[in-house]
């Protein structure tokens, strides 16, 4: 008889799937919405509906320049992103209610972005599980999340479920 999933593996599977959606040729993001044991909405990444996406289109990327103190040295380091697409955070709070956030749980296959952690932290959530660390925001994201006092954890050791990787760039 196979083993019954925990929780956190079972939606992080489920935003994995949602992932599966994304037509981004840079990263395939999915998250989901959970208040205790309930499944209230799913969302990924991509362009507004309706509208022609990147794999039809094209990446729209704009370069961002950013002071980074590295060795109590500053740097200025440049970053290009993709405009065209909403993130997955920000779909999901979209296409989801205020009063379903209140005291729910995000599971998101990758980590927010600065934009998503400041919206999510804003959502009525009170935790934030995910998968894949993003580098870039890790300690201003996780400094925030403990300000506001929401759950932020990584599940390390998982596995996603097969055939939900795509093969994308940074």
């Amino acid at each position: 008889m196979a083993r019954r999933k925990d929780w956190d593996t079972y939606f992080m599977d489920i935003a994995y799937m949602a992932s599966t959606r994304s037509q981004c040729s840079r990263r395939h993001v999915g998250t989901v919405l959970v208040q205790g044991k309930k499944l209230l909405g799913t969302a990924y990444n991509g362009a507004p509906s309706g509208v022609s996406d990147c794999s039809e289109a094209g990446c729209m990327l704009v370069e961002e320049f950013e002071l980074v103190q590295t060795d109590g040295q500053e740097q200025v380091v440049k970053k290009q992103r993709c405009i065209r697409t909403i993130h997955a955070e920000q779909n999901l709070l979209l296409f989801t209610d205020r009063e379903d956030r209140e005291g729910s749980v995000v599971y998101v296959t990758d980590q927010p972005c600065w934009t998503c952690a400041n919206m999510l932290a804003n959502s009525g959530i009170t935790e934030i599980i995910y998968h894949r660390s993003y580098p870039k925001d890790s300690e201003k994201v996780g400094a925030l999340m403990e300000q506001k006092g929401i759950g932020f954890r990584r599940m390390e050791g998982y596995e996603p479920p097969p055939g939900t990787i795509a093969d994308v760039h940074n």
